[in-house]
Formats: structure tokens, sequence, C-alpha cells
């Protein structure tokens, strides 16, 4: 079973758009995941354009890699090190951390995580 960032099991981050690595709703990774997709974040524009700045454009629709592209406040899972990116310049968006994998923590703490979670519904 795979675990968030509390220990517990880890929730779907999104279905729509449908997001993961694996394209299962969650932020779940493995050793095939070379970016390391396990931050369920909540994008915002400046996000996506600080993104897109880096070369990374999740805003174009791209069918064949089942990528419907991206709008302001889209759950998805995004590469932690992009995250950590964006917190480092001021862009980071809010992210679920019942949906983010425990993996994160790896590469970032969760006192640096905690003032951007929300909540979600349910």
């Amino acid at each position: 079973m795979e675990t968030n960032v509390f220990g517990e099991p880890l929730i779907p981050c999104s279905f729509d758009p449908l997001t993961g690595y694996y394209r299962n709703g969650c932020c779940e990774t493995g050793d095939d995941d070379q970016g390391t997709h396990t931050i369920c974040a909540i994008v915002t524009m400046e996000f996506l354009q600080f993104s897109l700045d880096r070369g990374n454009d999740l805003i174009t629709p791209r069918p064949e890699y089942r990528f419907p592209g991206l709008k302001p406040g889209d759950k998805w899972c995004l590469c932690t090190s992009r995250w950590v990116e964006a917190y480092h310049a001021g862009v980071a968006p809010k992210i679920v951390l019942e949906s983010t994998h425990e993996k994160t923590l790896q590469y970032v703490s969760l006192d640096e995580l905690l003032p951007f979670a929300v909540r979600t519904s349910g």
C-alpha cells in the first residue's frame, strides 16, 4: 500500500484531469518514475507560466501522452524537483498532503510543505 506524507494510505489526487505518473489518479511512484511525480498540487496560472518558462509546458494538451493540458485550479501530480524549484522562486502552488506520496519527504520537509497545505472536501 502506498502512503502519504503522514504515513497514512495515499488518497487519490485527481481523476479529472486523470493524473499520476501511472495515470491512475494517484501520486504513486516507482523506479521507472524518473521525475518523482509525488506532489498533489493545485496548479495556478503563475505556476503554469513558471513551468512553461523552464521548458515544461503543462498548458498545451498532448493527447498522445494522455495529457489534457492544465488550467488553474486543476489538481496534478507534480515532479518534486519542479515544486521545490517553484518554492524557492516564490511561486509554489498549494498542495493536498493526504494525496502527496511519502517519498516527497526525501526532497522537502513536512515543515516546508505544511504552509502550502489545503484540505480537500470529504
